[in-house]
């Protein structure tokens, strides 16, 4: 009984070893399984999250507040480019732009022309106050709604004196906007009241300072100034007649 006793009880005890060991094994491969999945997750979300940043880059990077590059009007393909550095506050820019904007729309419109503006900030660091560059800004962001080209031309039309700060005014903004369809809405009056393209506006009016130009407006055909020029001044008649001979 004792031996059998003695064999018997070792055939338990392997069997048990032989259960541990598979509980072991079934364990271990739980384990092996969890990693895979957590492995596969992890992808997953370093995925996902390249995925969000890139997208979140594309939508910082809209041409408005990422970068200074200038608001383009008229057809890419146009064969003459006119670049006009100006302040919503300056006089002279003023001037320009109510003598000469039938003409540029018009060469616009006719594919002949593409203009591309940089908006500054020079009367509000000579005079004081904030009128350039909430003005800059409210363009841009009437850019982004495809209403810049009217909205331009709005707050020139109504230009405060040099002196009086009204652009300052996001109300005010607001107000002159309402004379331009379909721009106003909610998505535009907090672009405005927020500042949503202050830091483009800044880095414009950086880069004109870090330039050669002496003033505003500074107004180039394909990169030659043609405003500058005091004893043969530029009508619109002859703008006309430079921007046809470029074809």
């Amino acid at each position: 009984m004792s031996s059998q006793n003695t064999n018997e009880g070792g055939r338990n005890s392997a069997r048990e070893r032989l259960r541990a060991e598979r509980e072991r094994q079934k364990a271990a491969e739980k384990r092996r399984r969890s990693l895979k999945v957590g492995a596969a997750v992890v992808g997953v979300l370093a995925v996902a999250t390249g995925i969000g940043v890139a997208l979140a880059g594309q939508g910082d990077d809209d041409g408005g507040t990422a970068s200074a590059k200038p608001i383009t009007v008229g057809h890419e393909s146009a064969p003459a480019k006119l670049t006009v550095y100006e302040d919503f506050r300056c006089p002279a820019c003023a001037q320009f732009e109510n003598a000469f904007r039938g003409t540029v729309r018009s060469l616009e419109r006719a594919g002949k022309l593409k203009a591309e503006y940089h908006l500054v900030t020079l009367i509000d660091g000579h005079m004081g106050g904030s009128g350039s560059k909430k003005a800059a800004n409210a363009a841009a962001c009437a850019k982004d709604r495809g209403k810049f080209s009217a909205y331009h031309d709005v707050l020139y039309r109504h230009q405060p004196a040099e002196q009086d700060d009204a652009f300052a005014s996001t109300e005010r903004l607001i107000q002159l906007a309402r004379k331009v369809k379909g721009l106003v809405g909610p998505a535009f009056e907090k672009c405005v009241t927020t500042g949503r393209h202050n830091d483009w506006v800044e880095r414009a009016n950086e880069s004109f300072r870090n330039s050669d130009h002496q003033g505003t407006p500074t107004v180039l055909l394909d990169g030659k100034n043609i405003y500058a020029d005091q004893n043969d001044p530029l009508t619109p008649q002859k703008l006309r007649k430079l921007v046809e001979r470029k074809g």
